[in-house]
């Protein structure tokens, strides 16, 4: 599990609202040095875009198109099979290359700006950080935005989705591996918030085993990197379909959706009894932003530790094993919104340790 000394410290989600790589890798290394993260930045066009950045490698093989802007496999066309069993061999390659052109599952440069140049100034960094932080989209929520032929989402389609899984786990593990070179351990986040479908009326049959099935592969590929991992989710959900999970840190909104982890006390206390840590998404990623300080929010982390130890969680370990982000990413909003919220971030964990 995670080392204690990553306790009560600050990262990012992942999304910053630049164009420019620079500046917001400025904002990240001045903000949270000891755990920076590279930028996405989908300001730049979709070309930045969950598809662009994680599964180029199907755009590629033409397994994958887009319909406007709705992602679409071609499991209708007539040399599906053919490049489905290309693909198997890919993945079946511990260290695929593809024609002298490197790791097929790599990040193209053209679609991380962000990822490439924070690769690029790490080691320039005045300060040693702890770690390196990085991102992937969920599987849920690829699964959900990338469609069969027939436009239902490829997650309820047990060959799409054992494909979107694959991908996504060896494009995270290319992460880890990529910047361990660089000389620091690595976590990586598993955003995905469309876990929140889970037991709503809009997604009958969206399984329980299906859902951590799909985690658990590219947690295990995370792991299989030496990595740390944590999962990401930005809304309400059945939280025990995360708890139950081999991962380092659960990261929630704190600040919209605290009440949500009231009802899973037993579950939260084996998660902390396991090493695991809560990052707490508490600094509000919307105007709220404007209206909080690092006392305002320091008190209600306060609180939401106190309310869940009345609900029995160990207290000690609530104030312990603990992190501070934003509440979700910040790359659709204003600039100067934005460095707001990362900010307001680094000034509450300066309030934290004092």
């Amino acid at each position: 599990m995670l080392p204690e000394q990553y306790y009560g410290l600050a990262t990012g989600i992942g999304s910053l609202s630049f164009t420019d790589p620079d500046p917001a890798i400025d904002l990240i290394f001045n903000c949270f040095r000891r755990i920076p993260h590279w930028p996405q930045l989908p300001r730049r066009g979709s070309a930045e875009g969950l598809v662009s950045q994680y599964l180029h490698i199907l755009l590629r093989e033409d397994m994958l198109v887009m319909n406007g802007h709705q992602p679409v496999f071609t499991s209708d066309r007539s040399r599906w099979e053919e490049s489905l069993m290309g693909l198997y061999e890919l993945l079946a390659d511990p260290s695929p290359r593809s024609k002298g052109q490197g790791d097929p599952f790599a990040l193209p440069p053209s679609s991380a700006a962000g990822f490439y140049e924070f690769v690029r100034r790490v080691p320039a960094l005045p300060g040693a950080p702890l770690c390196l932080k990085g991102q992937v989209a969920g599987p849920v929520t690829v699964g959900f935005q990338v469609t069969d032929p027939e436009k239902r989402p490829s997650f309820y389609n047990d060959t799409l989705r054992e494909i979107i899984n694959h991908v996504l786990a060896r494009q995270a593990g290319w992460q880890v591996k990529t910047l361990r070179a660089l000389g620091y351990p690595v976590l990586l986040f598993i955003d995905d918030p469309a876990v929140y479908s889970y037991g709503s009326s809009t997604a009958v049959g969206l399984g329980r085993r299906e859902i951590q099935e799909a985690l658990k592969i590219i947690i295990e590929e995370i792991r299989s990197e030496e990595g740390y991992t944590g999962v990401h989710c930005c809304a309400g959900i059945d939280w025990s379909l995360l708890t139950e999970l081999d991962l380092d840190i659960l990261s929630f909104d704190a600040y919209g959706y605290f009440s949500s982890l009231l009802v899973y006390s037993e579950e939260l206390n084996s998660f902390l009894k396991r090493g695991g840590v809560l990052a707490w998404g508490l600094v509000p990623t919307s105007d709220a932003a404007w209206q909080e300080d690092s006392c305002s929010l320091l008190e209600r982390l306060q609180r939401g530790i106190e309310a869940l130890a009345r609900r029995g969680v160990d207290e000690g370990r609530l104030n312990r094993q603990l992190m501070i982000t934003p509440s979700c990413g910040t790359g659709t909003l204003p600039v100067d919104l934005m460095k707001r919220v990362y900010h307001l971030t680094a000034e509450l964990i300066s309030k934290l340790q004092e």
